[in-house]
């Protein structure tokens, strides 16, 4: 399956033009701007301007690394099936480049962002780790009827999370490493929020799809976000789930 689809992509003259001009810019932007795990995942895969990454291989070589492999996907998932997915350490990627008319705007995920965005840190074991846990824990909060905030917790650390680790923010989160505009809001524009990690406040904060981000939160290490989102979380829901809840744009 993985090879129809990779040939059915790296085949399409225009996919391999996107793909191009994705990957050299946002290489570019996010150089002295990601995380030096993100920046290593990506030379460790190989990833390159001249052709689209070969889905089997790439699979095959985060399998070897840290038991990850990839599952081409048409889109969005139902929570079930993603969490599933994410629990057998097993990564949903959409196997379809955006068009030139849409370079920097999609409300769904592509190729770009799940390949660029997301696979990297996958060959870094805590954050590899950590993305196994996430999947275990959304199937609990699925049963306990707490998703919107185990999404919450996806969403400011996976898809636009920040890190510090002494020298500066710099970016982890998907969701901005594989956006020109949002890779320059997030660490240089002076309107966000830029909040040390803080659990209970991410289950509580909701979060804009449409537009850039009012609030990110920063974490110190891999191994920070790790420990501290291990522990079971059906206390930590009944406890927040008659309290308020925060505007991304609330700065107390």
């Amino acid at each position: 399956m993985l090879a129809i689809l990779d040939r059915k992509t790296q085949q399409d003259d225009e996919n391999r033009a996107v793909w191009r001009h994705l990957f050299e810019r946002q290489s570019r932007l996010v150089q002295h701007r990601a995380c030096p795990e993100f920046l290593a995942g990506l030379k460790r895969l190989d990833f390159s301007p001249d052709r689209v990454p070969d889905l089997e291989r790439v699979s095959d070589q985060l399998e070897a690394i840290t038991g990850w492999h990839l599952a081409p996907v048409d889109g969005f998932l139902d929570d079930g099936t993603f969490f599933r997915h994410l629990a057998a350490r097993r990564f949903p990627v959409t196997w379809w480049l955006r068009p030139w008319a849409k370079l920097d705007y999609l409300q769904e995920p592509d190729l770009f962002h799940d390949l660029f965005g997301h696979v990297p840190l996958l060959s870094h074991p805590v954050f590899a780790d950590y993305m196994q846990a996430y999947g275990e824990g959304g199937l609990k909060a699925e049963r306990l009827g707490a998703l919107g905030m185990i999404a919450r917790l996806y969403w400011y650390t996976v898809e636009f999370g920040l890190i510090d680790q002494g020298d500066g923010p710099r970016i982890h989160g998907a969701g901005i490493l594989s956006s020109k505009g949002e890779v320059l809001h997030s660490l240089e524009a002076p309107q966000p929020i830029r909040r040390p990690f803080d659990l209970k406040r991410i289950l509580r904060t909701r979060y804009h799809i449409d537009r850039f981000q009012s609030t990110y939160f920063v974490i110190s290490s891999f191994e920070q976000l790790f420990a501290a989102t291990a522990p079971d979380f059906t206390a930590l829901y009944a406890e927040l789930a008659g309290l308020p809840e925060y505007d991304p744009e609330d700065r107390l």
